[in-house]
């Protein structure tokens, strides 16, 4: 599942995908203080690993994989690099997460402040991992354009 460059006004530069992945992982950071905000924490991990995913698998194949689904995005990643096998379980996990975070439900899941912090730090492992396979550096990049502070 890959979306044809003509469809498409997503970004095809896998390092903007990272610096995104990047700004999630630093909001999720900031908020993991606070026990009320664990749902807006989980939501951002769920963003980042999914950008930091496409990003990865944007570098390696040159094309754009579409979805959200963080366990068929982590497998496909597991297909060319299989460290990425270790995600699995977690993305799967995270997966449960994804509308539970962002809409109202009928009955509410809490998220234990233990397992938002192990989301977040899986999240922040494998995004270190998928930085470090594309030498991106944050500190060092800068998004084109005149709406990007520096």
């Amino acid at each position: 599942m890959s979306r044809s460059s003509s469809h498409s006004t997503d970004s095809k530069r896998y390092y903007d995908w990272l610096y995104h992945a990047c700004l999630d992982t630093m909001s999720a950071r900031v908020l993991v203080g606070d026990e009320r905000l664990s749902k807006p924490v989980v939501f951002h991990c769920q963003q980042a690993m999914e950008k930091g995913l496409k990003a990865f698998l944007l570098y390696k194949h040159r094309k754009l994989f579409d979805g959200h689904n963080l366990t068929w995005l982590c497998k496909q990643a597991a297909l060319t690099d299989q460290s990425f096998t270790k995600w699995i379980s977690k993305s799967a996990m995270l997966n449960r997460y994804y509308i539970e975070t962002r809409y109202p439900a009928d009955i509410p899941e809490e998220i234990s402040k233990e397992l938002t912090k192990e989301i977040l730090e899986a999240t922040e492992d494998m995004l270190e991992f998928i930085c470090e396979l594309t030498k991106f550096d944050y500190r060092s990049y800068r998004k084109k354009g005149k709406y990007w502070l520096t």
